[in-house]
C-alpha cells in the first residue's frame, strides 16, 4: 500500500473543508410510468459557510 491509500481523513475535516471552499449540488430526479412523467424533482444547492468577510445573501432575515 502506498501512503495515499492509507491516508484517512475525518469526517469533520472533510466538512470543514468543503465549507470553506463551498459546495454546489445539482440534481435532477423523474419519476416515469410508461413514458410518462409522474414527478420531477430539480435540486440546486448552495452549501458555504458564511462570516464577517463573507456576510449572508439573506441580510439580517437569519
Amino acid at each position: 500500500m502506498t501512503v495515499v491509500e492509507r491516508r484517512e481523513v475525518a469526517l469533520v475535516d472533510l466538512l470543514d473543508r468543503l465549507l470553506a471552499g463551498g459546495v454546489v449540488i445539482t440534481g435532477d430526479v423523474t419519476l416515469r410510468i410508461a413514458d410518462v412523467d409522474l414527478v420531477r424533482i430539480d435540486l440546486n444547492a448552495l452549501i458555504s459557510s458564511v462570516n464577517e468577510q463573507v456576510p449572508s445573501p439573506f441580510g439580517d432575515a437569519l
